[in-house]
């Protein structure tokens, strides 16, 4: 499965048309004003690095993670300063307590979750968002699995501080809106 996985955002990030996300995530950019100055960030599923780079250049020590080694050559070419590793998400693991940021842009893998919060810092910030079961309307073809359901992501982490949670359709300027849920939370100083 996780070969299959590779091979086919390999494929993908080959693309042209994917060369064109150089820009960071919206929702990045709406809650910047919370980020810490100095740290470290862990970028799960990071893609072509836009969202690590630009943590990365404000002063954010960045760790993007991937199962495409597409992707992370090319974001290391655009980026060198990003860390990058090449794994498959669903058989990973990292210290505990080691990130001040974990980022996790459109990709949903439930079982990451307790690992997320392992892996953030006391106070550590969280910021994810990704696609609802909303985006059945547009896309019906899209696997339920990737899909959340109605107040899930806010619910999954409710033993943080939710200093931000939205869902709703976001405009991404795609080919059409997203239905998505946003979060930024903060880990528990406990």
């Amino acid at each position: 499965m996780a070969r299959d996985d590779a091979l086919r955002w390999d494929s993908r990030y080959r693309e042209s048309s994917l060369l064109s996300l150089r820009k960071p995530r919206s929702f990045l950019l709406e809650v910047e004003e919370w980020l810490p100055q100095r740290g470290w960030v862990l970028d799960l599923a990071m893609g072509l690095g836009q969202n690590a780079a630009f943590l990365a250049e404000r002063g954010l020590r960045v760790v993007g993670v991937d199962i495409s080694l597409t992707a992370l050559r090319r974001a290391k070419i655009l980026y060198p300063q990003v860390m990058t590793i090449c794994a498959d998400l669903e058989h990973f693991s990292l210290p505990e307590k080691t990130f001040n940021v974990v980022l996790n842009f459109y990709y949903l893998q439930r079982s990451l979750w307790e690992g997320v919060r392992r892996w953030l810092k006391p106070g550590g910030l969280l910021i994810v968002e990704t696609m609802t079961q909303e985006m059945k309307r547009v896309k019906p073809e899209i696997d339920e699995r990737y899909l959340l359901r109605p107040g899930e992501l806010e619910k999954s982490f409710e033993d943080f501080e939710i200093l931000l949670y939205w869902e709703g359709w976001r405009d991404l300027g795609g080919e059409h809106p997203r239905a998505v849920a946003s979060l930024l939370a903060r880990k528990p100083e406990v």
